[in-house]
């Protein structure tokens, strides 16, 4: 039997325990650790053997033989932990958003550099088949020269997500945990943007938050236009002031020899596809989105993530999502509200 890749999963809400089932549904891991500053039971994990601590210094003292670190907290915390576990020589899987601003990012990047491990940032929407055909139609220039590029982000992310019980959650739409809704909701499509289009420049932004006033420090809505380096004009549309359900995320991209459209609630179906000497294929299916109960996320793809982890550290693949893309989503959202 082949060598198992030992996990420690930090921060066991939705998405923690989401890494923590994909760890131990993959043959070739192992999952040796949680860690979460609630207790055991709140978690949904008091059934579990695995060893679990409330301190992540006593988790990585304790448990000296984690590989990998995955770390599922929130967004606020994401750079420090992720420096922290750097430093005990672990490697890392962040959750989107690698930080908060850019210079965490950075520093992220050097002390992994420092004590050469591995930064995985999580961009699950990368494997959605959909998305995948679109970089590479792309890459190889099917669609001639780009011309523009549309993304419209249209969720419902209401009291039912920041309140339970009468109380307020504990960091969402706190602005220093939570960090925004960019960060939070639409990171994944930015980072769509950034992996297939490239940078951005000459931002223009217009944000309003029309119904959390109550529930947020941030905006629910915005207007982002901006230029691409590589050329062409692009905007993003965004909210989470949606009725009741998720509506649409999708993204249109005209260039001179054709036109697409991606779209369904997760940028998860082929809406339009007219292109100069082209034959659309048959795509694979597309996995489910994240079922949170109230509201749903995006793809649920967090079985190619771990998986991507495992190949890197056995010599068998690229990282799928590197720290560098993990840093320039953040720099593109640090300048999308810089740019108010």
């Amino acid at each position: 039997m082949s060598r198992k890749i030992k996990f420690a999963v930090v921060g066991c809400g939705h998405i923690g325990n989401r890494h923590a089932t994909m760890i131990r549904e993959n043959e070739e891991c192992e999952l040796i650790a949680l860690c979460d500053t609630r207790p055991k039971e709140e978690t949904g994990n008091e059934t579990s053997i695995i060893p679990y601590f409330h301190d992540i210094e006593m988790m990585l003292n304790e448990v000296q033989n984690i590989e990998v670190v995955c770390i599922c907290t929130p967004n606020g915390l994401h750079a420090k932990q992720a420096i922290l576990c750097l430093s005990n020589r672990k490697h890392v899987v962040i959750e989107k958003p690698m930080g908060l601003t850019k210079v965490e990012c950075e520093n992220i990047i050097f002390k992994a550099l420092n004590v050469s491990r591995q930064v995985f940032c999580v961009m699950q929407n990368r494997y959605s088949p959909p998305v995948k055909w679109l970089k590479e139609i792309i890459s190889k220039g099917i669609l001639g020269d780009i011309l523009t590029v549309e993304i419209n982000c249209y969720w419902n992310r209401d009291d039912r997500y920041y309140y339970k019980d009468g109380k307020h959650h504990k960091w969402h739409g706190i602005k220093e945990l939570d960090g925004g809704t960019l960060f939070t909701q639409f990171s994944h499509f930015i980072d769509i943007l950034y992996w297939t289009f490239g940078d951005v420049e000459n931002i223009h932004t217009r944000l309003r938050d029309f119904l959390h006033t109550h529930s947020t420090d941030f905006e629910d809505s915005g207007i982002v236009s901006f230029d691409l380096v590589s050329g062409g004009i692009g905007s993003l549309v965004f909210s989470t002031a949606v009725w009741d359900r998720n509506m649409e995320s999708s993204i249109t991209v005209i260039g001179s020899q054709g036109t697409l459209k991606i779209g369904g609630q997760y940028m998860d179906k082929v809406v339009y596809c007219n292109v100069k000497d082209y034959e659309m294929p048959q795509l694979d299916a597309v996995n489910p989105p994240n079922d949170y109960g109230q509201y749903k996320g995006s793809a649920a793809n967090h079985h190619y993530v771990i998986q991507n982890v495992v190949d890197v550290l056995k010599d068998r693949k690229e990282t799928t999502t590197n720290a560098l893309e993990g840093m320039k989503v953040v720099d593109i959202i640090e300048r999308i509200y810089a740019a108010i």
